[in-house]
């Protein structure tokens, strides 16, 4: 084979990777990177919640629970009190309430990279209801435990 014909044939199965790479960009949805309002997203799966308006208030709801679940769940929970009995069973029990917290902390991250204003919005105030509800619960606790520790 000549130099040129070996060109030649490098030049075509380039053109032909360069074809291909074209045809497959043409098949992925472009993703716009910017914040955008409206009820036509895609959140966490294909297809979902689409352009249909009660799905979309549905996966409003979806994410403000989730992240008020991220927030109720870094809660020092009553695992504590396991671990003067099992510590190996309250080690256990952390762990899965902080796998569980980080999964739903990682889907809430996901939901707000469809950069919709509505689900961001919805992340945002279910994180603070989340945290207010840990808060208060938190207070009550501490002013429980001095009314318990208190001399009468």
């Amino acid at each position: 084979m000549s130099l040129h014909e070996h060109q030649h044939q490098y030049n075509n199965m380039n053109m032909d990777m360069d074809m291909d790479m074209d045809m497959n960009k043409n098949k992925t949805m472009n993703m716009e990177m910017r914040f955008r309002w409206g009820k036509n997203a895609i959140i966490l799966f294909a297809g979902w919640p689409g352009q249909s308006l009660p799905m979309y208030l549905l996966a409003l709801v979806f994410v403000f629970l989730m992240a008020v679940a991220v927030e109720l769940l870094s809660l020092p929970a009553a695992v504590d009190k396991a671990a003067a009995t099992i510590p190996t069973l309250a080690a256990y029990s952390r762990a899965c309430v902080y796998t569980l917290r980080i999964g739903l902390a990682y889907l809430v991250m996901l939901s707000i990279m469809s950069f919709n204003v509505g689900i961001f919005i919805a992340a945002v105030a279910g994180h603070a209801v989340g945290f207010f509800m840990a808060k208060v619960d938190g207070a009550v606790r501490q002013s429980d435990q001095e009314e318990y520790e208190s001399p009468a």
